[in-house]
């Protein structure tokens, strides 16, 4: 059966979704030899409003964007993990700044959902409140498998200016330390 997964990054214009996402596809179609896409959703308002990051990997060719069958959802807002929840798979992964967002306990048994303060720890953590998407990346990475980590972080390198690069590696290997210790409380 061919590989296809489908993740999608939820948040408020500014959290750097978009960027996230684009890192995403780019490691999957750069570095591991896949098909991607990725979709951006975001109002015409330019901080603030609601923004999502559709991304679909896979190993045959993507004839259709669009997302129907999320395999992993990130959240950073409670307005849009209510308003773009609604396709993600029973038993999928759901990550979310529990400083912002509450799940819901029907979600809850639903989904595999992890909880952390991602905005939080990118800004008194690793020292800069943008580098919230990447620590997110790291996490994602971690968390899914979908994609060698060595690979998504050189799709970062390609993104992140160089005077950022240092900063952005922190976050990165924050993010995926963060996600092994949310995987071993679960057991997992």
């Amino acid at each position: 059966m061919a590989f296809h997964y489908e993740l999608r990054f939820a948040g408020i214009g500014g959290q750097g979704n978009m960027l996230a996402g684009a890192i995403i596809a780019e490691a999957a179609i750069f570095f591991e030899g896949k098909y991607a896409t990725q979709v951006p959703t975001y109002t015409s308002q330019v901080r603030g409003g609601p923004t999502k990051a559709d991304i679909i990997i896979s190993d045959e060719p993507i004839y259709f964007a669009e997302s129907t069958h999320i395999n992993f959802f990130l959240a950073l807002d409670q307005r849009t993990y209510n308003l773009y929840k609604g396709d993600t798979l029973d038993g999928a992964i759901v990550l979310v700044d529990n400083g912002l967002v509450n799940v819901p306990e029907e979600d809850r048994k639903r989904w595999d959902v992890y909880e952390y303060p991602i905005v939080r720890t990118a800004k008194y953590e690793v020292g800069n409140v943008i580098t919230a998407n990447i620590l997110s990346v790291g996490m994602t990475g971690e968390l899914t498998q979908v994609m060698s980590l060595d690979n998504i972080f050189k799709a970062v390198e390609k993104r992140v200016p160089p005077a950022f690069l240092e900063l952005n590696e922190k976050a990165f290997k924050m993010g995926v330390d963060i996600a092994k210790k949310l995987k071993a409380e679960k057991g997992k």
